[in-house]
């Protein structure tokens, strides 16, 4: 028997992979199918797909395809603005249809890129959560611009609008608390989960690396979006000190995005170009190799909500070395399952891969006991019955009234 209808609203989703955000959607919802709900999903298009599948977990997949031309080819959209406004209003029109046809019980919105659909839909009498990944606040170290102004405006707004928001750390929390105001008791943190087997691998490291033609030295992986606050360019400066130490160090990174060409040239010249490899977007049988053969993963964020990078490393019994920045502290506990160093500070991430490298039985010791935490606390099962006691809280509440109160037009006309 069915137990509830959900509509989940997000503008990533496999095999439209940008960041986590899609594996995260992706997983809760094949979690909740399993927990006997109806899972209906609203994404963006995205080449190849088809307009609606259900999957081979059960969950309904909806892709907005409705931004083309009379002779099928997609619109000349020129902003991201503009193209994130025709996606709301698309998904509003799957939206409206599926709810016509049969209501759903609870709308789940995730980050402001759907926010203005989430919003009309609350209209119709749905109770409306939210779970906020990131904030452009956190992701630009503060508002510096008008475009940033208005992402910061939209977040506020899905978050005023929801009766409950989730958040995947405690440090995302306490942001929304000191930059949004959002009341504590209005904010449920539930930390992101992962396929403990899906990225261990059964081939030869060794193989592996005659394969990738690499050679026997230290293997270091980052894995992740090529952008600034991800600090890859912390660990590209800790590079000439670890390879002072051990000088046939490869560092791979696998990843895309706007800052490569920065990446590149930084190697190039700092003279360790050719211990550094840009790999390029991995997918999951790729990833499955590259942690096989990795001696350390290295995620020297500057921010990170949360910081699922590192718990694929530690899932697939690889020592990880991270920064302390944001979520990875949630995750990571000092010498007991990782190895922390200083969010930028390039002498603290070097002394820590070092550190991992240079101590074997340490290493040794941090991989099972990573691998322990994973199975204990991160398993996509727990999540997903976390999520659903929040729907439960929320439908059960009298009301969908907000615990954020609105500024009058007297504190507005100060700000």
């Amino acid at each position: 028997m069915i137990q509830k209808r959900i509509l989940m609203l997000a503008w990533e989703y496999p095999p439209h992979i940008v960041g986590g955000l899609a594996r995260v959607v992706w997983a809760i919802s094949r979690e909740l199918v399993r927990n006997d709900c109806e899972v209906h999903v609203i994404t963006a298009d995205h080449p190849g797909t088809p307009e609606y599948e259900v999957d081979e977990a059960g969950v309904h997949v909806h892709r907005v395809k409705s931004q083309t031309d009379s002779s099928g080819q997609s619109w000349h959209i020129p902003n991201f603005a503009l193209w994130d406004a025709r996606l709301n209003f698309g998904m509003l029109q799957h939206a409206i249809r599926l709810h016509q046809e049969k209501p759903f019980d609870i709308v789940h919105a995730h980050d402001w890129l759907v926010a203005d659909a989430a919003w009309v839909l609350k209209s119709f009498g749905l109770p409306l959560v939210s779970t906020i990944h990131a904030t452009e606040y956190g992701r630009n170290n503060g508002i510096h611009n008008a475009e940033s102004h208005y992402i910061d405006q939209v977040e506020w707004r899905l978050i005023y609008e929801s009766a409950k928001v989730i958040v995947n750390s405690q440090h995302m929390l306490v942001e929304l608390n000191e930059h949004f105001h959002v009341p504590t008791e209005k904010v449920t943190v539930i930390p992101n989960g992962i396929e403990p087997d899906k990225l261990l691998s059964t081939e030869e490291p060794a193989e592996l690396r005659r394969q990738h033609r690499i050679g026997s030295g230290p293997v270091l992986l980052f894995v992740g979006r090529l952008v600034y606050e991800k600090g890859i360019q912390v660990l590209l400066s800790a590079m000439p000190r670890i390879l002072e130490r051990y000088p046939d160090t490869t560092l791979i990174i696998a990843g895309a995005g706007g800052y490569e060409q920065h990446l590149r040239d930084q190697a190039r010249q700092a003279g360790i170009g050719q211990r550094v490899r840009f790999f390029g977007k991995a997918n999951d049988a790729d990833l499955r190799q590259l942690y096989a053969m990795a001696n350390a993963v290295v995620v020297p964020s500057l921010y990170e909500p949360f910081g699922i990078v590192a718990l694929e490393g530690m899932a697939a019994k690889v020592p990880v070395v991270v920064s302390d920045a944001g979520g990875l502290r949630d995750i990571v506990r000092h010498e007991h399952n990782g190895v922390t160093t200083y969010a930028g500070n390039s002498d603290s991430l070097a002394w820590g891969v070092l550190h991992c490298l240079s101590n074997p039985e340490l290493s040794a010791r941090l991989k099972e006991q990573a691998r322990q935490t994973v199975l204990e606390q991160f398993t996509w099962e727990a999540i997903a019955a976390r999520t659903l006691d929040v729907y439960e809280e929320v439908l059960a509440a009298p009301s969908t009234s907000n615990l954020l109160q609105l500024p009058t037009a007297a504190e507005e006309t100060a700000a």
